[in-house]
């Protein structure tokens, strides 16, 4: 049986990928900072909560004993992310940028360092960074895409890295599958639930690279449609 850990998975698209994961047969850590909202979400999907704060070295070192003691996982789900504040580009601050960098791109160089010996274990060695479309040059660049339309710098430039960082960690573990996924436009509280897609059609990408069994290919970047641009 497959066993996955997915960061932020109390609410959104980390509860739903949850959900649709142990429908799938998979075993799911359910990771989130708040103890009463994540046992609760683990509860509702019979899920397995573990306490995580992925911006805390020692949060993160003491999940990994955890899982670990519990026989250890085979896909990594680096879920958790922030927004940018929504005001004008002018008013940003150098904090904001260090919040949203910490949680949305140190966090997934926290988490691959921590948990890549236990992975290694596994035969089917996965891992999916969840990006998104706002951090593709193709996309904010083209009048086509809704993307385009959107001025966030921090928030837009944190998944381009998240991006980057799949790309050459692929690179660098090729015994480990190391995809991004592109949910879309989703409605979620992320953006007052304003997206066309269901929560549903946003995970299709996070499932697709997690249910693969460690195999296909590694360093890319997908959407619900197939391969994204970059």
């Amino acid at each position: 049986m497959t066993t996955t850990l997915i960061t932020g998975a109390n609410k959104g698209l980390g509860y739903e990928t949850a959900r649709r994961l142990i429908e799938a047969g998979h075993t799911v850590w359910m990771g989130a900072r708040d103890e009463t909202r994540g046992r609760t979400a683990a509860d509702e999907l019979g899920g397995r909560f573990i306490p995580i704060d992925v911006t805390s070295d020692e949060s993160v070192a003491a999940a990994v004993d955890t899982i670990v003691a519990a026989g250890g996982i085979d896909v990594l789900v680096n879920n958790a992310g922030i927004s940018q504040p929504y005001v004008p580009a002018e008013e940003l601050a150098p904090d904001d940028a260090t919040r949203v960098f910490e949680t949305n791109v140190v966090s997934i160089v926290r988490m691959t360092r921590a948990f890549l010996p236990v992975l290694r274990r596994s035969d089917e060695a996965t891992i999916v960074n969840v990006s998104s479309g706002m951090g593709s040059f193709a996309s904010v660049l083209s009048p086509d895409h809704i993307e385009s339309t959107i001025i966030a710098p921090i928030y837009q430039s944190s998944k381009s890295a998240v991006t980057m960082l799949t790309v050459q960690y692929a690179k660098a573990y090729p015994e480990i599958r190391i995809n991004a996924a592109d949910p879309g436009y989703t409605a979620t509280d992320f953006n007052n639930n304003s997206g066309p897609q269901t929560v549903t059609e946003g995970t299709d990408a996070i499932v697709e690279l997690a249910t693969r069994g460690g195999a296909g290919p590694t360093g890319t970047f997908i959407n619900r449609d197939g391969i994204a641009a970059f």
